[in-house]
């Protein structure tokens, strides 16, 4: 990549030995807004729709047919621009910045603006924090103007290093897609056993000729544990030794608690209605996530959106925490989503022998394993190569100013 920056250095030199000039957007392109609002938005639309967000809507109907830069004026301010080619509709609180020039390549003008844009209007605001862009705050912001031939070889590298960086992203979305997938495919397989995964299913058939029995999760369940939060005024209840988990801790995808947010006393169980629930035993939430489910990975306390549930010999956690996984619970409330406790009780699980639960379990582990590796390594790689671009990038369309201004 040096190289490549040496290149460019070099016909910036030879092309440009006295500097590049700098002009404002109103000299060199057409700038306006558009006219539709949002109720316009058509679902089954022909048109992308240009909102004041990174969401493209789609329109029945177009008011542009050209290239431009299509920047929201709320919302994001200076976070958000499209690159725009064809038929488009567009909001009347976003700007289009289309360029009236030949000697200017739209996609230069594009990922120059998308790059120092934000800084220009901080740099000039009045106020702490940017609202809203005003069309001379585009007027004024001037653009460099070196000759096409070190635009077009600019383009082209930073197109390359957006490429790589949406290659990366669409791996991770597949990679996660391919997993949702194979477990819902798992759990498929017992509805149905005459499809799926050949080695569940001939198990299933094995085993459950007459297919595999749904029953109520109470009837897997030993013991139902309610939670309760210590008084937070009363100081020597919290800050001990013992774990207390909130809905906060099952927020991410790792199967097992292993540790919480929040430590309570001895003091802080015995003067509260929290309950400790052991090791081994599932945790799922009733608020605010409802039917959010993790194993606890050790003795914890609980506060009252969650449930701790002590297994039968029937049921094996694992296997009821990735089950979960695929159901949605609608819940209760217009702020605070919420289920009770008979509700979540009620609800309809497979239970298989527990060959066929360990089986499964096995096969989502290493899966889960796999896509927790890429989880982890794709979103690095792709965060190193985001700051790699971001480097190299302002190296290539920063140019001395011709007059030295």
């Amino acid at each position: 990549m040096v190289e490549v920056t040496n290149y460019i250095d070099r016909l910036v030199a030879e092309l440009c030995p006295d500097g590049v000039e700098y002009r404002p957007l109103g000299e060199i392109a057409d700038i306006g807004t558009g006219k539709s609002d949002k109720k316009d938005a058509q679902e089954s639309g022909q048109y992308p729709f240009y909102v004041r967000s990174k969401t493209i809507l789609r329109s029945s109907k177009y008011l542009y047919d050209e290239t431009a830069i299509v920047i929201p004026g709320e919302g994001g301010v200076g976070e958000i621009f499209h690159f725009v080619s064809g038929k488009y509709d567009l909001h009347q609180r976003a700007y289009r910045v289309s360029f009236t020039v030949d000697e200017m390549n739209p996609k230069f003008g594009y990922y120059y603006i998308s790059s120092f844009f934000k800084e220009y209007i901080n740099r000039h605001a009045v106020e702490a924090t940017v609202k809203s862009i005003r069309k001379p705050m585009l007027v004024k912001f001037e653009v460099p103007v070196p000759p096409l031939e070190i635009q077009e070889a600019i383009v082209e590298i930073l197109d390359k290093f957006t490429n790589l960086e949406a290659e990366l992203e669409a791996e991770l979305e597949a990679r996660t897609l391919q997993y949702e997938y194979y477990r819902g495919s798992l759990f498929g397989t017992l509805k149905d056993p005459a499809t799926g995964l050949p080695a569940i299913a001939g198990l299933v058939k094995t085993l459950c000729p007459d297919g595999v029995e749904y029953r109520s999760l109470k009837d897997v369940v030993a013991k139902n544990y309610g939670g309760g939060t210590p008084s937070k005024s009363k100081a020597e209840y919290w800050e001990g030794n013992i774990p207390w988990a909130s809905v906060g801790d099952l927020s991410d995808d790792v199967l097992e608690v292993t540790d919480t947010r929040s430590k309570i006393t001895e003091e802080g169980v015995k003067g509260s209605s929290t309950n400790i629930v052991p090791a081994g035993a599932v945790i799922v939430a009733i608020k605010i996530n409802p039917g959010r489910m993790k194993i606890a990975g050790m003795n914890l306390a609980i506060n009252q959106d969650i449930r701790g549930l002590v297994l039968n010999d029937s049921m094996n956690a694992r296997f009821l925490t990735y089950y979960f996984r695929t159901l949605m619970f609608a819940g209760h409330g217009t702020i605070v989503k919420s289920i009770t406790n008979k509700h979540l009780m009620e609800t309809k699980i497979p239970v298989p022998p527990m060959e066929i639960q360990q089986r499964i379990v096995d096969i989502l582990d290493r899966f889960d394993a796999l896509t927790s590796s890429l989880s982890e390594g794709l979103p690095a790689e792709l965060a190193a190569r985001r700051s790699q671009y971001e480097y190299y990038r302002d190296q290539l369309l920063t140019f001395p100013r011709k007059g030295g201004n």
